[in-house]
């Protein structure tokens, strides 16, 4: 489809916030796509707007990127041919390029006080017409403007637009998208106090960088006509748009902090893999050739990837595939790798030291290992494994309602202890093996004794295997346990009650 040499892409942040999902998604579209066909994906920071522009905020983003590993081709930190990479740094190459305009008529200097502008959009307002700057001083004389540089006024620069026909943008998503030029005014490219505007920027910057492709998201496609009059303007070469679709909650409204976590840092402090963001967001607007393939790898998805298959309709976000994907990636994980995961997590939430998890590394291991199957991230990992360095504090209160109030509870719980306390070489086979033989001697089911057990060690009536559990626990510990609860039964005067 395009030859190998000619694909160059960016992404182009703006510096007022954390990578949000749905920037992460188009990052990376584009990465895909310049990996797919051998080019080169570029990373610009868009900070001009300094009102909006977040301390450090540009740092984070790229920590971001390369957390999900993302590395870029050109930009921030490993330079490039077509530096700067940040917008601030590039000012002189606007204010130029927006001269140069003002000199052959596409553009012009505009003395209109914000008080003249609100006036016109009032009676656009009163006369039910939609708001259009007037073009009022596209045809200044000498005097006019002598006498409003007189009066201290500072203008803008807007470029001279088209007030009949049609401009049609090819899209490589959405097709031709036809939009009357009418309705478009003459617009700022220029602001007053020297900054460009952002379809200004993005232009000169893509035209200057060589782009051949500007992948981004739909709510550009608006832009698109204004950018390609700047492009044809300037005489410069076009590239190539692909607009993709918006990303929408799963009641299909618009994203907000109400459906949760939406930032790629937030869900890396919830203890989400990188491939597994990646693997989902890439499904959100793309679908791979082999439509029930689900999990990929990112070099899988290079070689996959293109824009001819992806949609134009809005995708929908859900945080519950996302995670349930996050669980897949992380059983495929070994256990060294999850021991590397978990001990930070762990030290942080208070469980233990560093160097306590460390020294117990092979015990550790079967902790991991017991939670593996049936934990999602990292952190959920973690905070069901509290149990294991701690005795539960509190039951579950269903669980205490309906296991512990069972008449004859006691002497179970006190006989699961008994038969604990007397094997001998600790073993998972040898625990499960004492708990089989005490449950054929009381002629019981198994749930009887297997699920207050399972409360009594955890304080909760689900988890891992019980025999597991017992078996990591060890014999004194899980003994010392199953007594405590038999008190507490007793104490609570729980036993043959129908209420906790």
């Amino acid at each position: 489809m395009f030859s190998v040499s000619e694909v160059r892409v960016r992404f182009a942040p703006s510096p007022t916030g954390y990578l949000h999902i749905g920037g992460a998604r188009t990052a990376l579209f584009n990465y895909l796509f310049a990996r797919h066909h051998g080019g080169k994906f570029i990373l610009r920071i868009e900070d001009t707007d300094t009102e909006r522009t977040i301390k450090d905020s540009a740092e984070k983003l790229m920590e971001a990127f390369r957390w999900l590993g993302l590395s870029w081709d050109e930009g921030p930190i490993v330079g490039g041919p077509k530096g700067p990479y940040y917008q601030s740094q590039r000012q002189d190459l606007y204010a130029k390029y927006a001269e140069e305009l003002v000199a052959k008529g596409a553009a012009y200097k505009c003395y209109c006080t914000p008080e003249e502008l609100a006036a016109e959009r009032e009676k656009a307002r009163l006369e039910r017409k939609a708001p259009r700057y007037s073009g009022r001083c596209r045809s200044l004389t000498p005097d006019q403007v002598a006498l409003f540089e007189g009066e201290g006024r500072k203008p803008v620069i807007r470029l001279r637009t088209r007030d009949e026909g049609v401009t049609v943008v090819h899209d490589l998503v959405h097709g031709d998208v036809t939009f009357r030029n009418e309705e478009i005014a003459d617009f700022v490219i220029m602001k007053s106090d020297g900054f460009p505007t952002y379809n200004y920027a993005c232009v000169i910057d893509d035209w200057q960088m060589g782009l051949t492709h500007v992948i981004r998201a739909d709510e550009h496609l608006s832009n698109t006509p204004k950018q390609q009059w700047i492009y044809e303007a300037l005489g410069a070469p076009m590239p190539k748009f692909a607009h993709v679709p918006m990303i929408l909650a799963p009641d299909r409204s618009k994203l907000s902090k109400r459906h949760g976590a939406q930032t790629v840092e937030e869900f890396m402090d919830k203890g989400y893999l990188p491939e597994a963001i990646l693997n989902y967001i890439v499904l959100l607007g793309w679908t791979p050739p082999d439509a029930t393939k689900e999990m990929m790898t990112l070099s899988e998805m290079v070689e996959l990837f293109d824009l001819d298959r992806v949609s134009s309709t809005p995708a929908v976000y859900d945080t519950t595939k996302m995670t349930w994907m996050n669980g897949q990636y992380l059983r495929m994980k070994t256990p060294k790798e999850l021991m590397e995961m978990y001990i930070p997590v762990a030290e942080k939430l208070g469980l233990a030291t560093e160097e306590e998890l460390r020294g117990r590394g092979t015990w550790l291991r079967k902790v991991i290992l017991a939670l593996r199957e049936r934990s999602k991230t990292i952190d959920e990992m973690v905070e069901s494994s509290a149990f294991f360095f701690r005795s539960p504090h509190e039951y579950d209160e269903a669980g205490v309602r309906k296991l512990f109030t069972k008449a004859g509870v006691t002497e179970l719980l006190r006989k699961g202890a008994a038969a604990l306390d007397a094997v001998q070489d600790w073993t998972l086979e040898n625990v499960e093996s004492s708990y089989r033989q005490l449950i054929a001697r009381e002629g019981i089911k198994g749930g009887d004794i297997i699920h207050p057990t399972r409360l009594a060690l955890s304080g909760k009536t689900v988890g891992p295997s019980l025999f597991d559990i017992i078996e990591i626990l060890g014999k004194t510990e899980s003994v010392a346990r199953l007594k405590a609860a038999a008190s507490y039964v007793e104490e609570k005067g729980l036993e043959g009650s129908k209420k906790a």
